[in-house]
Formats: structure tokens, sequence, C-alpha cells
């Protein structure tokens, strides 16, 4: 309780320490009350995000953005760094992406041992004529307990253990290194249960 006081507290100081400075004086309930008033700049800076995402919305919103889109796609450095960024987000926020939607487990860094991994989709186009005609899919796997680093992987279906478990859970599995487990089930249990759904590949006959 004491710890999450401290950064609810914190993280009001720190926007009121942005917003604050942009609001003329006279117009701060500090001004009026014999003692300061914390959240105030959060107050103001929720209110000042609404009314953006409102004139956004409309037609002269909408012309202003496509002007500055197309200021930063004509600087050379910003313009990559803006459509990666654009990209990402407009990915991750989409509500028809089918990105993260689903947990795994794949053997790294050796057979018998499995870690947890999240599906992102299927590869490129050009991905997928490299190595093959083969089902592969794409997936991420974070480090733990930083989950915003990891590595992409592309790699064959039968070879990823998808998971019933939440993408929530798994986070939690991820940032905790291990200590939160998936509340409604073992790892083990839902591994095992996704192997006997798994079919069997035939062996080829030996020559």
């Amino acid at each position: 309780m004491a710890i999450t006081i401290y950064v609810v507290w914190w993280f009001i100081n720190l926007v009121d320490g942005w917003v604050k400075p942009l609001i003329p004086q006279r117009y701060l309930p500090d001004n009026f009350l014999p003692f300061n008033v914390p959240g105030a700049g959060l107050i103001i800076g929720i209110f000042a995000l609404m009314v953006v995402g409102a004139l956004a919305a409309n037609l002269f919103g909408r012309t202003i953005v496509s002007y500055g889109e197309m200021m930063l796609d004509r600087m050379p450095v910003v313009r990559g760094v803006y459509r990666l960024l654009k990209q990402i987000f407009t990915t991750v926020f989409s509500k028809q992406g089918t990105g993260f939607k689903r947990v795994g487990l794949i053997e790294f860094p050796r057979r018998g041992v499995y870690a947890v991994v999240f599906v992102s989709g299927e590869p490129p186009h050009e991905v997928k004529g490299k190595l093959g005609n083969g089902e592969l899919l794409t997936v991420f796997m974070p480090n733990a307990p930083n989950p915003t680093t990891g590595f992409v992987l592309f790699m064959p279906a039968k070879d990823v253990i998808v998971l019933d478990m939440a993408i929530d859970d798994a986070a939690k599995l991820v940032i905790s290194a291990g200590l939160v487990a998936p509340p409604q089930d073992k790892l083990k249990e839902l591994a095992d249960d996704a192997k006997r759904k798994k079919p069997v590949p035939e062996e080829e006959p030996v020559v």
C-alpha cells in the first residue's frame, strides 16, 4: 500500500511539474486557495488531451494532422522514425489486428527447456518464400523481467505450442520472472494439454 501511494503521488507530481509551467499563473487554483492543490496539472492535462482529441476528430483537425504528417514525411531522418512508430502504434492499438492475441511455448535454448512467446501472426511473404512452403509463425520471445526487449523469431508452426493462457497472465509471468503463475492453470498443465492436441508427425520410412 505504501509503495502504491508513493508511485501515485510521484506520478501526480511529475505531471504537475510538466503541465503547470505551461499554464498562466492567474488560472492556477493555487492562487485562489491557501494551500497547494496536488493533481491540478494532471486534471488540466487530461482535459487538454480530450479537447485535442475532439478537435483532431473533425475535418479541420484531420486537415492539420495530414499537413503535419506531410511535413514529417519530407524530413530525411525524422521520416523513418515517424513511419516506424506510427506503424507500431497502429498495429498494437488496432481492434482488427491479430498481434499478441495468443501465447505459446517454444523449446529454447535447448530441447526440453521451454520459453514463453507471444504469437504475432504470419511472417512476411518474402520470409515465407525464402524459408519454404510450410506453415510459419512470427513469435516474439520477451526477456524477463523486461518484456520490452526480446527476439523476433520466424519458426515452423509445428514447433510452437499454443496455450490457452491470457496475454495478461503471460506478461505477469515474464515480468515477475516466473514468480506469479496464472491462477487458472499451471504452466505445465497447459503445455501438456497443448501437446496432446498437436498431431504427431508421421515417421519417414528408412531407405
